[in-house]
């Protein structure tokens, strides 16, 4: 006390003060509580205390955030160049209503299922009421193409920057007149000191299973990216343990889930452990107005009979440069020769185009020593491999078997169960 003597508190109050630190962090002297955890400041605050405002806002919350609410429909922005399908549409107006408490979330819905569409209509949705603004998506280098090319094709009125590449500027000059910064995750992190320092509208984290590991500088770069708001997407938001929902929520809903010590204690360990099924729905029940997910069986009447995505690869330098080297050799034999030359050689011209095919899967395939960490190809369908493997089951296929050979002994060493 402040005369030097000591008191005892009662062990209730011991108990409740730890509640606020449960739901708050330390500012100082304060203790701040993000409004995401509105029911838990309605239990832990008597009502006499709370101002009639905060009292106002938690009763709306609490109304528009119940299990009968229906969240109001928006229309579809005209500058899309797309028809939204019934559950896009419903993915559109939950991130709308989200961004109207100003909360963060996650679109966990299947591969496939066109999360990426539905942020292209809520980036022109934004426009209206925050225009002239700065969005940032970052994503792994893999469907970085992926994303300029749907956001061309759905909204070409989107002015796009990819910051990436090793000439890419290094500080944020000219963000501003951009509606879309494109990067990778790599960069991000390698960024960080100035990218910090640029106010985003919205931060999107596509296939957000990377920052997973709230130990990873990955994650704790993320963290550090300053936005209005934020919506991680993933396919596979829990992949091995409860414990990776703790990263790409605490990115998304800030305070949500607590301390990372008291996520750890009161849910991954009692429902991964020991299976405690009151914790599982405990938890359920906390993050489901933050997660919208939808499976290809349940909107399995709404989908195309096939969907296609093509990944496009970038070589590395040592990739590009055996490529180039052959490519050269085969140009330099066909301008050397008369037509009728080359149609006598025409299967050396078709051993050399083979070749080319080759080194774009991997050079290792020429056997002639190149090193096997030159194969991007292979990195880029491991990394989709990892994120999906765990709920479908995946067909690889390639025409040359040395391909196969090389994939299959990467899966191995991941330990990736597979038949061939």
């Amino acid at each position: 006390m402040d005369d030097g003597t000591f008191g005892i508190l009662p062990e209730e109050w011991i108990t409740k003060i730890g509640s606020y630190f449960k739901i708050g962090d330390m500012d100082e002297e304060m203790i701040t509580i993000p409004k995401v955890n509105y029911s838990e400041v309605e239990d832990l605050f008597e009502k006499e205390i709370l101002s009639d405002e905060v009292q106002l806002e938690i009763d709306i919350l609490k109304e528009e955030f119940s299990a009968g609410y229906q969240i109001p429909k928006v229309k579809v922005p005209k500058t899309l160049n797309a028809e939204l399908r019934t559950y896009q549409h419903e993915g559109l107006n939950w991130l709308c209503f989200l961004d109207k408490h100003n909360f963060g979330g996650c679109l966990a819905d299947d591969m496939g299922l066109g999360k990426t569409l539905q942020i292209i209509a809520f980036i022109l949705s934004q426009r209206e009421k925050y225009p002239n603004q700065t969005n940032l998506i970052v994503m792994p280098t893999s469907i970085m193409f992926n994303w300029e090319e749907e956001i061309q094709k759905f909204a070409p009125s989107i002015k796009i920057w990819k910051h990436y590449g090793a000439d890419r500027n290094k500080n944020t000059e000219g963000f501003e007149d951009y509606e879309v910064i494109l990067t990778t995750y790599g960069i991000m992190l390698s960024d960080i000191r100035f990218l910090k320092n640029f106010k985003f509208n919205y931060i999107f984290l596509d296939e957000s299973q990377a920052i997973k590991n709230p130990n990873s500088e990955r994650y704790k770069a993320a963290r550090l990216l300053n936005g209005r708001n934020r919506i991680v997407l993933t396919g596979t938001p829990v992949e091995n343990n409860t414990f990776d929902l703790y990263g790409q929520m605490s990115f998304a809903s800030p305070g949500l889930l607590g301390s990372k010590q008291f996520f750890k204690d009161t849910y991954a360990l009692p429902i991964d452990k020991f299976d405690y099924s009151k914790r599982a729905n405990e938890l359920q029940e906390k993050i489901k107005p933050f997660v919208l997910r939808r499976t290809k069986k349940q909107v399995a009447t709404e989908l195309p009979e096939k969907t296609e995505m093509v990944i496009y690869c970038e070589m590395n330098a040592e990739q590009r440069r055996i490529y180039e080297t052959y490519e050269t050799e085969i140009r330099e034999f066909i301008s050397a020769k008369e037509e009728d030359e080359i149609q006598k050689n025409s299967m050396h011209v078709l051993t050399g185009l083979t070749k080319l095919r080759q080194i774009c899967n991997s050079p290792v395939l020429l056997k002639e020593g190149h090193a096997a960490e030159n194969a991007v190809k292979i990195e880029v369908i491991l990394e989709q491999i990892e994120n999906k493997s765990k709920e479908h089951k995946i067909l690889i296929f390639s025409q040359f078997v040395g391909m196969l050979d090389l994939i299959k002994a990467e899966l191995e060493n991941r330990e990736i169960p597979l038949n061939t």
